[in-house]
């Protein structure tokens, strides 16, 4: 999946997202990006809604890491780095230790890890429209809607 999406809900970012999900294997790094209230944590709870995550899953903003554990046994982390400094502090919240589990990892504000994001990392920026619009860019540039 890649493109330009506008979904207008809740319910359509979780779809969108579900979709999107489909093409997760463990170990792969989505770098997730978009401006205060744009959606990405709504975007991840339809991640983890489907790998069979129960229960809820809210932003990571005060606790840099949240992890989630998929009905199938997949393992969601969830991190937002805005508060860490660089890579040597990606490190130490146990970046490599999540890749090695095979974790799906989800991160928000990704250029604070540096060259530790693979370059085969998936990209999703969110950007507003309207109060309930936003435009999900999915690796590619914002620069069409599908």
């Amino acid at each position: 999946m890649k493109g330009s999406f506008e979904t207008n809900s809740v319910e359509e970012t979780w779809n969108l997202a579900r979709e999107f999900a489909k093409e997760l294997r463990p170990g792969t790094v989505v770098c997730l990006e978009g401006d205060l209230g744009a959606g990405k944590t709504t975007f991840t709870q339809g991640l983890a809604s489907a790998m069979g995550v129960r229960g809820r899953v809210t932003s990571p903003t005060f606790c840099i890491v949240q992890e989630h554990e998929g009905d199938g046994g997949g393992l969601l982390v969830h991190m937002d780095l805005y508060r860490l400094h660089g890579e040597d502090d990606v490190l130490a919240i146990g970046w490599e230790d999540y890749l090695a589990r095979g974790a799906v990892l989800v991160v928000e504000w990704p250029e604070r890890a540096g060259s530790l994001i693979p370059p085969d990392a998936r990209h999703v920026e969110m950007r507003h429209v309207s109060e309930e619009s936003r435009i999900v860019h999915i690796d590619t540039r914002p620069d069409s809607v599908v």
